[in-house]
């Protein structure tokens, strides 16, 4: 069933309580800094709520709403209602294609930062039902998923420019009002898989009383996915605002906290997590699993909503590689493909997703396919930025999107010694880009490596196995007909714009499964009295090797000078790690 078309303006307190009774919302059941009384628990396994959300894997984004209006991304809620009035508006459309490109669910933005509700919701005027087009935008998108066999889930903005109570004396008046709108929407539309919450950054985390709104989600849909937005921090105590603890950071257990307690799933949009991704995270001295969910847009240029002019949309090489890669290990990814003012997904993005499923194999019932075993890698080059190890070659190969070796000079060379008794047939390369801001988030790549050359070394002897005498785009595959071992393999740039900097370097094996969790092996290159330089988590540390030692379970490391990181403290101290599996007695 769907809400009366009732309205109240204006709201107090008493008048936001009255409301939320009439959508069910129990006001005993949640108060401010009530426990945590079903969900998560501290554990080293998916529960059923996040093993639910790995099986379903993928998903589609849908951004639809006021700025698809008004040609912006974030607006500031002041714009009149009857300003969104989409014509054609045909959501079993964008269902349609979900299903027709191999998503196993949806993902609805409801409201977005500037307040306008896709519902006609019975605590604010700033809606659908004041608008152009009165449709139920929520309820039409969820008997679509139910209609095609997907499941349906909703993106909801914690911050909201237009609601009153939001700047009000009594910010609980607010938290009030965002109880009665969840409760609309998760007691008048049928199952909702996951809410995906946004804008927690515009306040301290303990404002919003997350187990509130937790506890509130649980009581309505057990299984709903629940997540915020810039999920872990280097803190408990945290104060709002961004948190740059970057996913590729996320590769240790039990080192960061969760900013947002209690929650299901990690998310930190739009970042991609790294291949060695752990899923150990603290809260209140207790270990939690979280899976990683990615969001990505399909659209080349970063655009969220869609604009009047036709985009383009990224690369099927780019969007397959960033499918194996954010669908393995446990995580999931959801593509955003927004309608347009018409109220229709574009063709041209239709057909690239649908393009997607076909040339990934997906198939409806069956598990999503995966990209092959990634193989280890030790990097060294001719040329590098700085001598802080943060550009290091090593970079180009640890498994993260957020850490890249730079060179100094236009036409390096970088090479990768491989286990020789390891075979691949799939290269893929993700170079770092000059990046022309086009406005409001939206972003323009721009290769600098014009030129290059591939080669492989195997018994002393070099082969030239790829030659390119054009940009490398968004994402490079090179699929080799065959399948190679070798010793060594080489990449020479012969022009650039500006010094090459690279991502990632992967050698794959698309024949074997990937096994995880993957456990990445450290780097020692020292001898006593010389640099070291390794990998923990996402820094580089770096001082003079004194000694180590190693033991059937552990490695030690003795740091003679100080340890410097990239954070720019020096930190002067005796440093542990612990071993990888299968590294006992492996000194360097």
């Amino acid at each position: 069933m769907y809400l009366s078309n009732y309205r109240i303006k204006n709201l107090s307190i008493a008048g936001l309580m009255i409301a939320a009774s009439l959508t069910g919302f129990s006001t005993d059941a949640a108060v401010n800094g009530s426990s945590v009384s079903t969900g998560i628990r501290p554990d080293k396994a998916p529960d059923e709520t996040q093993r639910l959300l790995q099986e379903r894997g993928y998903g589609m984004f849908i951004h639809f709403g006021m700025n698809t209006f008004i040609e912006r991304e974030w607006s500031e809620g002041v714009e009149p209602a009857s300003t969104y009035n989409p014509t054609e508006l045909d959501c079993d459309q964008w269902v349609r294609v979900a299903r027709d490109a191999g998503f196993r669910y949806v993902l609805l933005v409801t409201k977005h930062h500037d307040g306008f509700c896709l519902w006609n919701s019975g605590l604010t005027d700033y809606d659908v039902a004041s608008s152009g087009n009165t449709t139920d935008v929520v309820g039409a998108v969820a008997e679509a998923c139910r209609k095609y066999g997907l499941k349906f889930g909703v993106y909801y903005s914690l911050w909201d420019r237009h609601e009153p109570t939001y700047t009000g004396k009594n910010f609980n008046s607010y938290v009030d009002f965002m109880c009665g709108q969840l409760t609309e929407l998760l007691t008048n539309y049928g199952d909702v898989c996951e809410l995906w919450l946004d804008g927690a950054w515009d306040k301290p985390a303990s404002d919003w009383d997350i187990p509130r709104l937790y506890n509130l989600v649980k009581k309505y849909q057990p299984n709903c996915a629940f997540a915020v937005n810039g999920t872990i921090g280097t803190s408990e105590d945290d104060k709002g605002g961004f948190v740059e603890v970057l996913p590729d950071r996320m590769t240790d257990d039990d080192i960061f906290h969760m900013r947002y307690f209690p929650g299901d799933v990690r998310l930190w949009d739009p970042k991609i997590a790294s291949r060695y991704d752990h899923k150990q995270y603290l809260y209140g001295g207790n270990s939690y699993y979280l899976p990683f969910e990615h969001t990505i847009c399909i659209s080349k240029e970063w655009n969220w909503f869609q604009k009047k002019q036709p985009r383009s949309v990224r690369d099927i090489d780019e969007l397959e590689e960033l499918f194996y890669w954010t669908t393995s290990n446990g995580n999931t990814l959801v593509i955003n493909i927004p309608p347009d003012r018409r109220g229709k997904i574009m063709e041209h993005e239709a057909q690239c997703a649908i393009a997607l499923r076909q040339r990934l194999g997906i198939e409806s019932g069956k598990p999503l396919p995966t990209g092959g075993k990634y193989l280890d890698l030790e990097a060294t080059a001719t040329s590098q930025w700085d001598s802080s190890g943060e550009y290091s070659p090593q970079r180009a190969c640890d498994g993260g999107m957020q850490t890249r070796w730079a060179a100094k000079e236009l036409t390096p060379s970088i090479e990768f010694t491989l286990n020789p008794d390891e075979s691949f047939d799939k290269i893929t390369i993700f170079e770092y880009c000059d990046v022309e801001q086009l406005g409001d988030f939206s972003n323009r790549r721009i290769n600098r490596i014009q030129k290059f050359n591939i080669e492989c070394e195997k018994d002393g002897s070099w082969e030239t196995i790829y030659v390119s005498d054009t940009p490398i785009g968004d994402c490079l595959t090179i699929r080799l007909p065959y399948s190679m071992s070798v010793d060594k393999i080489r990449m020479n740039v012969t022009s650039s714009t500006a010094p090459p900097s690279l991502y990632e370097f992967s050698v794959i094996d698309t024949r074997s499964e990937p096994v995880y969790p993957v456990v990445r092996k450290p780097s020692l290159r020292s001898a006593e009295g010389v640099s070291l330089s390794m990998p923990y988590s996402d820094m580089a540390l770096s001082g003079s090797f004194v000694g180590a030692a190693v033991s059937d379970k552990d490695w030690y490391i003795w740091c003679f000078s100080p340890l410097m990181c990239p954070d720019g403290k020096v930190h002067a101290f005796c440093s542990r790690w612990p071993a990888a599996e299968g590294m006992e007695g492996w000194i360097g």
